[in-house]
């Protein structure tokens, strides 16, 4: 060991073949480190590919995030790219509902009267319920296992109408998810519209926060899970196209216009790890398009394969 003139100790020279053997071994290292980069990316060059040709196939856009929250897998496509919301806006209602107005259970047990005047399109629900009403919880359920319509309006206005739905996304750190109108004009879906749209990554990151993490108390994510995981829409969509042993928490949305269809949700491998979907579609030259369902559950098979 050598010394300086101040008498402070200077590093150990080392030989010139033990700076080659060091370099070499960083070098390994390097590469070692970069193996897993260069899996990962090839094989989500190979998961877009296949979103791409399901895009061809079905002359149409797809927007899609996927999440393991125990591996830390993810896929984008398109992922900061605005689409409809459609009626995945009513898993957030409820959310709010739960959050900010249902502090004991006096808001969930309130039944609330309506009219036929009230009810719109598609409402199969609350429309076997006109003489009587419907308690908030029943609402929300009705919205979120049936997608009634008439049902989502009415939890919008029990939270002030639908920009009460944006302030919430805010609330959860999501900038970018607005909702504009009521049902059922929300479901205009034109292309180039800004107003009642989320983005793949936004709505995935509401619905990840609402359902694993803690913006709700343990006994509302129960609920909310709860109402999720017993939805009658989704058959042909995420339940068609995700394994069969997976458990699936999600909610739909549809339009009659521009092929425009959503899914979002979480869905439960058997290990227990919780994955994060969200898929939207839409079919921005054809007006008159319908809702695709094999491209949502097709679409779906291709991000559980790539992070499950």
């Amino acid at each position: 060991m050598t010394t300086t003139p101040t008498g402070s100790t200077a590093p150990t020279a080392l030989p010139r073949r033990a700076l080659l053997a060091t370099g070499t071994g960083l070098a390994a290292a390097g590469l070692l480190a970069a193996a897993p980069a260069a899996t990962a990316a090839a094989r989500h060059g190979r998961t877009t590919a296949r979103l791409r040709h399901l895009e061809h196939q079905h002359h149409a856009v797809i927007g899609a995030f996927a999440h393991n929250l125990a591996t830390g897998a993810q896929v984008r496509h398109r992922a900061h790219t605005r689409f409809p919301i459609l009626s995945v806006f009513k898993t957030l209602a409820a959310a709010a509902v739960l959050r900010d107005l249902d502090h004991h259970g006096e808001t969930l047990s309130r039944r609330i009267r309506y009219t036929r005047r009230d009810l719109v399109d598609n409402s199969p629900i609350t429309s076997q319920h006109l003489a009587d009403g419907m308690t908030v919880a029943d609402l929300c359920d009705a919205a979120l296992r049936y997608s009634d319509n008439t049902a989502g309006n009415l939890l919008l206005r029990q939270l002030g109408g639908p920009t009460a739905i944006t302030r919430f996304c805010r609330s959860l750190g999501d900038p970018t998810t607005r909702l504009d109108r009521w049902e059922t004009d929300l479901n205009s879906a034109e292309p180039w519209r800004r107003t009642d749209t989320t983005t793949p990554y936004a709505i995935a990151h509401c619905y990840g926060t609402l359902l694993t993490g803690r913006a709700l108390d343990r006994r509302d994510r129960a609920r909310l899970t709860d109402w999720l995981l017993h939805s009658t829409t989704s058959g042909e969509r995420f339940r068609a196209g995700l394994p069969k042993d997976w458990t699936v928490a999600d909610k739909t949305g549809s339009a009659g216009r521009y092929g425009a269809a959503n899914d979002v949700g979480i869905a439960w491998a058997p290990d227990g790890a919780p994955v994060v979907l969200a898929v939207l579609t839409r079919k921005p030259g054809l007006p008159s398009a319908p809702y695709d369902n094999p491209l949502i559950a097709e679409t779906a098979k291709v991000l559980a394969s790539a992070v499950g």
